[in-house]
């Protein structure tokens, strides 16, 4: 399966990047075609400008940094997200990402009016993610409602195949962990991942 991962996390060193590369690699032994954009690494600007968001609607070229990413996702048959959860969703940085590069034209399409949005990203058929939180499950879960998982595997996953498969994993109280549950949660990653068919 051709693999696209996007991971948002500023700091390399982080357990969050040891994650991602945990993912990737487990995705490349197991034979997978596998693309990473990391957008900090490569300094994805995450704000749509006026004259951006002014063309939005149109069938003009996307601007030049989106349009590698929208390349990216058209090649993709999965797409694993790899970030921490701050606020309870996604780094403003993914949230921009999403923003900019799930556009009209590339992941849905706008029909006539009164008509229903049609996905359009129809060679995507699995969505993952890969997180950390601060918070604990019952927080998160209960109290906040789970606002990140809905954005990703209700919100993104509409505009993919009709039956594309999701799957989510996440440690709570990451501050709190031990090096045994951290080490626990790597070794969780890297099993799901071997899990993907080819």
């Amino acid at each position: 399966m051709r693999l696209l991962f996007i991971h948002a996390h500023p700091v390399p060193e982080s357990f969050n990047r040891a994650l991602c590369d945990c993912a990737v690699a487990t995705a490349r032994e197991r034979g997978h075609e596998v693309r990473l954009i990391d957008l900090h690494a490569e300094g994805f600007n995450p704000v749509m400008s006026a004259e951006e968001r002014r063309r939005y609607h149109d069938d003009a070229p996307p601007p030049e940094d989106v349009a590698p990413h929208i390349d990216a996702l058209r090649w993709a048959e999965g797409l694993i997200f790899v970030y921490p959860t701050w606020w309870y969703s996604q780094p403003a940085i993914l949230k921009g990402w999403m923003d900019r590069v799930w556009r009209p034209g590339v992941t849905f399409t706008v029909p006539a009016k009164d008509a229903p949005m049609r996905p359009a990203l129809t060679n995507v058929r699995l969505i993952g993610v890969i997180t950390t939180f601060g918070s604990p499950w019952w927080f998160w879960t209960l109290l906040m409602g789970a606002p990140g998982r809905r954005i990703i595997l209700r919100g993104l996953r509409f505009c993919t195949a009709r039956r594309t498969r999701s799957f989510w994993l996440g440690l709570h109280e990451m501050d709190t962990q031990t090096d045994s549950a951290r080490r626990r949660y790597l070794e969780l990653v890297r099993r799901r991942i071997a899990r993907i068919p080819l």
